[in-house]
């Protein structure tokens, strides 16, 4: 059975052939309406959620299907102390999919493991995005016409940014890509994207700390909000909130077919004035995101008993009952989620579940 936990989870071709079949569902519309009648997405949101949440019950409902679940955990029995395994095992007794938002990073893998149904992750904390992935791999498509020899600036919080993450990874599978990473100290891009992702795979990146010093570069500029929710240090917050904020003048320096990319909701990262652009491109993008979760619920339904697209095969996990994962927003340190490991390329161990590094 197929789940979408990380953007890995698909290959390349099964990537592009969801961004495929998204472009023939905005073409064709009529040709989708009744696939999925009769048939059932759970969406449960442990965490708030405007464009993803009403995104995939839009996509659901457009397909002819129906919507069930959760926009606030306080509402279900996991008030009452209930496992996230638990949860997606009865879920999965009504429904045929699970959209799955926690803010616990590593949930959906948890979930995964037990789930009778495909898990769709639609965000776990500040980790992995697979579904914005490919929201923004159709934007690009769609924007530019062509994904490959793409330079793309990412800035703002590259620290937490769970899109800017998933999108690295899903980029590193296409050809001559070039990437400019734009963030203060605070909100680097964690090293192990850094080595694992781009190092690995030898996309050529750098590190800035001005978005004038580039702009007249990039084919896309993905902005992101520097996330509150994420900081344990208000401090460090208030430092950092109004690093980067882009205005008309800055976009004067870009070039005429450039894409303006943002996962939303912004805060004052980008100025109103900029949305009149036609170079603005996240309102497109958000629409962008409906079509491809229809595209990727129809896959994963065609592919559901499929053994040529299951999950991709993994090394055996590490365990080791002297080490623990280091991250308390992790699922193995918030439920009774087992402590194992994996090795990475440069021989270190990393949690299975949230890929913090073991110290």
């Amino acid at each position: 059975m197929k789940h979408l936990i990380d953007p890995m989870d698909l290959s390349k071709q099964e990537t592009d052939e969801i961004i495929s079949l998204a472009q023939d569902i905005i073409a064709h519309r009529e040709r989708y309406q009744g696939s999925m009648s009769h048939r059932k997405l759970a969406t449960l949101f442990y965490e708030p959620s405007t464009r993803t949440r009403l995104s995939f019950t839009s996509a659901m409902m457009e397909l002819g299907g129906n919507v069930l679940g959760f926009s606030d955990a306080r509402s279900s029995s996991v008030s009452k102390g209930e496992t996230v395994q638990d949860t997606v095992r009865v879920v999965g007794c009504f429904a045929e999919f699970i959209a799955m938002r926690h803010y616990i990073e590593g949930a959906q893998l948890y979930a995964s493991e037990v789930s009778p149904v495909p898990i769709i992750n639609a965000g776990d904390g500040s980790h992995s995005h697979p579904t914005q992935t490919l929201t923004d791999l159709l934007t690009i498509q769609r924007e530019l016409g062509h994904i490959d020899g793409i330079t793309i600036g990412f800035c703002g919080d590259l620290r937490f940014g769970r899109t800017v993450h998933s999108l690295i990874k899903a980029l590193s599978r296409y050809k001559d890509i070039k990437v400019v990473l734009i963030a203060p100290q605070e909100l680097k891009l964690p090293d192990y994207i850094k080595h694992d992702v781009c190092e690995r795979t030898g996309i050529p990146y750098r590190e800035v700390e001005t978005m004038e010093e580039v702009m007249s570069e990039l084919d896309v500029l993905y902005m992101t909000r520097v996330q509150k929710e994420r900081f344990l240090d208000e401090d460090e917050f208030d430092r950092v909130k109004d690093s980067f904020v882009l205005d008309a003048a800055r976009m004067a320096l870009a070039k005429e077919k450039m894409a303006v990319l943002h996962p939303l909701p912004r805060v004052n990262e980008i100025l109103t004035e900029v949305d009149a652009d036609p170079r603005a491109a996240y309102f497109r993008q958000v629409e962008n995101g409906k079509f491809v979760r229809e595209a990727l619920i129809v896959k994963l339904h065609e592919w559901k008993n499929d053994p040529d697209h299951g999950m991709p095969e993994h090394d055996k996990p590490v365990y080791d009952e002297t080490l623990h994962c280091g991250n308390l927003k992790c699922i193995c340190n918030q439920e009774k989620a087992p402590y194992k490991f994996r090795r990475s390329e440069d021989g270190t161990l990393r949690c299975w579940y949230c890929d913090a590094k073991v110290r």
